[in-house]
């Protein structure tokens, strides 16, 4: 076996948004991660009618390497891999490999980051939020977030009070669809567009962004950055297919 794989036990999971799954995985001693990273979960899907029978994913760490456990979350699609995540129960015990990806900001440079999030991409962001004020990092960051809804927003209030509580953090949510949400909405509407970024990048000397997301709205909003003269090598991305 690698050394870069373990066999966690999942101790509880929570709906943290609509068809929206958080999934709480024991952290096995000595795992160390940076925010922004994600596992591969290898899971048995024998049962769900899929092929192959164990199917291996990557998710990204919404947990931060602050906290005691290792927590992925994921949207509710029907299929058999997420029919057999939705199936777990507290005790059973998956595979997981990694950590990997780039999606991390510098240990080594404290540039201002821009942070964009769509939908679940959120996860790799919310790592960032909360390592960041648990080590009260002099970075700024500033989120700029977008969901159809809130009810659609995972980790919402949990952000809203991580901004409460750091000064260099700064969320901007924004809603696309409040026409078919039951809650009310006090913050943004529409999709990030120009005005938005400008507003989110006042004040900050030569930020980075990154982009994490539906792969068509994290496309896009590279592209609008790129016409706002942003060089592409100020720009990390990530597309979440299917989550």
């Amino acid at each position: 076996m690698s050394t870069y794989t373990h066999t966690v036990a999942l101790r509880r999971c929570t709906e943290i948004a609509h068809q929206t799954l958080a999934l709480h995985f024991q952290k096995p001693e000595g795992f160390s991660f940076r925010p922004g990273q994600f596992v591969d979960v290898n899971l048995d899907v024998a049962d769900t009618g899929d092929s192959p029978q164990t199917q291996l994913h990557s998710l990204t760490l919404a947990s931060a390497p602050c906290q005691e456990e290792l927590i992925v979350a994921t949207r509710i699609r029907d299929t058999g891999y997420k029919r057999a995540l939705q199936r777990l129960m507290p005790g059973a015990t998956v595979t997981i490999e990694g950590p990997a990806g780039m999606l991390t900001l510098s240990p080594k440079h404290q540039r201002p980051a821009i942070l964009i999030a769509g939908g679940i991409g959120i996860t790799p962001f919310t790592s960032m939020a909360t390592q960041a004020a648990h080590e009260r990092s002099p970075r700024l960051l500033t989120l700029l977030y977008v969901n159809r809804r809130p009810e659609d927003a995972a980790y919402l209030p949990e952000l809203q009070a991580l901004e409460a509580h750091n000064p260099n953090f700064h969320l901007i949510a924004t809603m696309t669809r409040m026409q078919d949400s039951a809650r009310p909405w006090n913050g943004a509407v529409g999709h990030i567009d120009s005005q938005k970024i400008e507003v989110a990048r006042k004040g900050m000397a030569d930020p980075v962004f990154y982009l994490a997301g539906p792969p068509d709205m994290v496309g896009a909003t590279y592209e609008l950055l790129e016409r706002m003269g942003i060089a592409d090598h100020d720009i990390r991305e990530e597309g979440f297919y299917g989550y």
